[in-house]
């Protein structure tokens, strides 16, 4: 028997607030709302700079103009490389909100605070956690 899931409805202009139970369903489903509008996005993006790609013909007459395209297209290329990764840690944030185990520190347990989150929801430890975190792996670049 599947488990049917409420819709929560938020109300125009709804931001989470730390006067609210932490978690509740208004704020998952803010952040889920939130977490699809930046994939969806991401990927559209995607699919117009392949649209381009396959469109554009680098084959200018010019050799400085065909090396300033190639270039423009690389850093588009590295651009989208990077966002696929981003991709895969929002479907993670989905897959952590669906689980009850979105907005807690991966490191502590304790909550993420709700600015972090809305600044970026795809955050897995609270800032404290985070920087302790960078500090350690400088130590450990310095090496």
């Amino acid at each position: 028997m599947s488990e049917t899931k409420t819709v929560v409805e938020l109300p125009e202009g709804y931001l989470p607030s730390p006067d609210e139970e932490f978690m509740n369903e208004r704020q998952q489903e803010y952040f889920r709302l939130k977490l699809v509008g930046w994939r969806d996005e991401i990927l559209r993006e995607s699919a117009e700079t392949l649209q381009n790609l396959q469109q554009d013909n680098l084959r200018e007459p010019d050799v400085a103009d065909r090396a300033s395209s190639e270039t423009d297209w690389s850093v588009e290329l590295r651009t989208r490389d990077r966002q696929r990764k981003l991709v895969s840690k929002i479907d993670a944030a989905l897959k952590r909100l669906e689980e009850g185990e979105f907005g807690y520190c991966d490191v502590t347990g304790e909550p993420i605070s709700l600015r972090r989150l809305d600044a970026r929801p795809i955050a897995t430890m609270t800032l404290e956690a985070q920087e302790a975190h960078e500090r350690a792996e400088k130590v450990h670049r310095d090496d």
